[in-house]
């Protein structure tokens, strides 16, 4: 079972402002994101996600919309449990996979091999369940013998394949994005494209980032808008 749950939710970030000029940049950093308050101990904050609620079942395609710094990195930053709420409950049933940023966790300096079970231990995926998928990312990620050199010795193309094809290796009931992603050339992009169809079509839950409304309307049946970090509409597409 896989199901959402979020009711009055809060995330605030203190500013550590050390003078007039940073604290004027803060201020100004409010214009387009969260709202600029102070809390209990009088400390200047960002609210960046003020008292959200809704709840997500199976089936629920969801996009989130809204300007830059509306909030929506922040709250798929606390469904996959990045960020803590202040205030408020949620409730996140189901595993989680996380596609907000598909290199975290790897070392440059480490070979392709290891950072695939890097990569899955970032992911909660224990080695014995990475060793038997690794036939199947190494397949995917084409990079031969590369898999055995340090990650430094790639091309910038060849690193993001690799994350690429651990990232999306794994089944997950609930699935996070960040906008859609897609890597490699031409050729590559296909398959990265067939791969994530595949990723989104067998999760229960999808919750999608994006600016992209064409994608939302092909892809989402319902839209949460969010504005300075609260909920403005949650229609269906």
């Amino acid at each position: 079972m896989a199901r959402v749950r979020a009711q009055d939710i809060v995330v605030e970030f203190p500013i550590y402002a050390s003078g007039t000029r940073s604290l004027k940049k803060a201020i100004m950093n409010t214009a387009t994101g969260g709202v600029l308050a102070r809390d209990a101990s009088n400390r200047m904050i960002v609210r960046a996600l003020d008292g959200l609620t809704f709840e997500l079942n199976e089936g629920d395609r969801v996009g989130l919309i809204g300007h830059n710094g509306s909030g929506k990195s922040t709250l798929l930053r606390v469904l996959a449990g990045v960020y803590e709420p202040r205030q408020g409950y949620l409730s996140v049933e189901g595993k989680v996979a996380s596609m907000l940023s598909i290199t975290l966790g790897m070392d440059m300096e480490a070979t392709g091999i290891e950072n695939v079970f890097m990569r899955g231990h970032i992911m909660g995926v224990k080695p014995r369940r990475m060793r038997a998928m690794l036939d199947d990312i190494a397949e995917f990620a084409e990079l031969g013998e590369y898999l055995d050199l340090p990650m430094k010795t790639y091309s910038t193309g060849m690193m993001m394949r690799l994350a690429f094809a651990v990232s999306t290796s794994i089944d997950a009931d609930i699935v996070l994005m960040d906008e859609w992603i897609s890597v490699g050339d031409a050729s590559f992009a296909e398959k990265s494209r067939l791969r994530m169809d595949k990723l989104v079509r067998e999760a229960k839950i999808v919750v999608l980032a994006t600016h992209n409304h064409g994608l939302v309307r092909s892809m989402c049946n319902r839209i949460i808008r969010l504005e300075h970090g609260a909920m403005v509409a949650d229609q269906d597409v």
